[in-house]
């Protein structure tokens, strides 16, 4: 499968010796590369088992089936970016981002170098091909999004990050910006109805009628 430049390093341990262990962890850990070996099907033949999972720590997560909220805002801002981006700029759903060994999450929305993008084969990208991340809560996800994921994006250099809030039906968007000398996020705004910032680029987003 596609990988991102000659990351497809050599592994001591194959996959199928590391789902014998399963379902604990195999003793050397999972490995950002092992995403792309895992099969389609569970340990126990369940279908499609390893479809939606992010690597967080050395450690699987897997996605739960998500609610509409979810899909039309993931959607709605994608479309709206998309419309608004200079052309050297791409926005893209649910993509991996391999932000070092142990860790590969999925972020829900990803802004990417727009020459990169139309390599089909691609199964993540590297930090340094990505400007802004977006990640809308979900109940399941909370602590991640709000609290694992984003010090790691800043630790990788991501310039850019946006939570995403549901508040009575409605996007609420927490927008972070990546302080260079810390390598931290700071809270720069919080987006209610309209969003409206200069940077990655100058983004004007009607939040509450999202294209559907």
């Amino acid at each position: 499968m596609g990988t991102h430049g000659n990351e497809n390093g050599s592994n001591m341990h194959d996959v199928t010796s590391a789902l014998e262990y399963w379902p604990s962890p195999p003793p050397w850990g999972w490995t950002a590369d092992d995403l792309d070996r895992l099969p389609s099907d569970g340990p126990n033949g369940e279908p499609d088992f390893f479809k939606h999972v992010e690597l967080i720590d050395g450690a699987l997560v897997f996605m739960s089936p998500q609610k509409r909220f979810h899909e039309r805002v993931i959607h709605g801002l994608r479309t709206s970016l998309n419309t608004q981006a200079p052309d050297h700029l791409f926005a893209l759903g649910q993509m991996d981002v391999k932000l070092g060994h142990r860790i590969r999450p999925c972020p829900d929305v990803l802004m990417i170098d727009a020459a990169v993008a139309d390599d089909d084969g691609r199964t993540f990208y590297a930090a340094d091909e990505v400007h802004l991340v977006i990640e809308v809560v979900s109940p399941e996800s909370e602590e991640r999004d709000r609290k694992t994921k984003h010090p790691r994006y800043a630790e990788a250099g991501i310039a850019h990050f946006w939570r995403v809030e549901e508040n009575d039906g409605k996007p609420v968007v927490y927008v972070y910006e990546l302080d260079p000398a810390t390598r931290a996020y700071a809270l720069t705004g919080i987006h209610h109805g309209k969003l409206s910032v200069p940077v990655p680029f100058a983004i004007d987003i009607d939040l509450d009628d999202l294209p559907r």
